[in-house]
């Protein structure tokens, strides 16, 4: 019987300093998305995929982090006493139950697949999974839960793939595809940021990923790959042509980059819009905007 993905890594390490200077003071996964920061909509998505035990691979100056998911006694017995049954209700799904949530220091920046391996003692001998918090996936089905679905019936290492124009393909991994079957691909290599030219396909992994554990047994090498970090698909293209074997999977809705403003930017729009007590308003604002542009122009 295979075994359930119950684990997941969230790496949260990084400084955010393309959010300078905001993220001077505040994790880059605070920032908020309309009302909610980005790291609650992983978590969200995790806990839909069946996920019960969250891990975080953090730095220093994440402190905030941590408090967040924290129980607030007295913003709750406020909300209590003024009888906001609605906003308590919200409140407490960003509460994590004791035990429930680990904090792993990774105390060096030397990439995700280090980021990934720092949190090894605590997955054991189990699959697991990683979230990218920067990758906001908006979907009817939360990504994971599809690839949860997806892996039932395949096992082995899962990553989310989405098509990319070729111009773009050397910002992500790419997947080498042996076999086509629509919704997933067998993998048959993985190159790690290549140049437009030489990229095996317009797949590019993004930042969700279902995995064997041999893959932190790979990690323990640490062998240096592109940009001289310990890079995750590195360890993942080890496990091709093994027992486990590799699959891509096309996932079902629109990713949004929160890395980078733009995408951010982006993300706020689009959740906003989505959001029947907003929707009003900020199709308004937009069209005035467009329009004043244009008048501009």
């Amino acid at each position: 019987m295979r075994r359930k993905v119950t684990k997941a890594i969230f790496p949260v390490a990084g400084l955010g300093t393309r959010f300078l200077p905001a993220t001077k003071s505040v994790p880059k996964e605070i920032m908020t998305l309309v009302d909610r920061p980005l790291i609650q909509y992983a978590i969200d998505e995790a806990r839909a995929a069946g996920i019960k035990e969250f891990i975080f691979v953090t730095s220093r100056g994440k402190g905030a982090l941590e408090d967040y998911f924290d129980h607030a006694p007295t913003l709750e017995q406020e909300l209590r006493k003024k009888g906001k049954d609605q906003l308590l209700s919200i409140l407490k799904d960003t509460n994590m139950d004791s035990g429930a949530i680990a904090y792993i220091r990774q105390h060096k920046a030397l990439g995700l697949g280090h980021a990934v391996w720092c949190a090894r003692r605590l997955i054991g001998n189990e699959p697991f999974a990683v979230i990218l918090p920067d990758d906001v996936i908006a979907a009817e089905k939360p990504c994971l839960q599809q690839m949860v679905e997806a892996y039932e019936q395949t096992g082995g290492n899962m990553v989310a793939a989405m098509e990319v124009p070729a111009s773009q393909a050397s910002s992500y991994g790419v997947l080498d595809v042996e076999e086509d079957m629509g919704q997933m691909v067998k993998v048959r290599g993985m190159v790690e940021k290549p140049k437009a030219e030489e990229a095996p396909s317009n797949l590019a992994v993004i930042g969700r990923y279902i995995l064997d554990p041999d893959v932190l047994r790979s990690l323990n090498q640490m062998k240096s790959g592109a940009g001289g970090e310990i890079q995750l698909t590195d360890a993942i293209a080890q496990e091709i042509g093994g027992d486990n074997g590799v699959y891509g999977y096309r996932f079902r809705g629109q990713r949004f980059d929160c890395g980078s403003k733009s995408g951010f930017l982006q993300a706020t729009v689009s959740f906003g819009l989505a959001r029947e007590e907003l929707r009003e308003d900020l199709l308004g604002f937009i069209r005035d905007a467009v329009r004043m542009e244009n008048a501009a122009e």
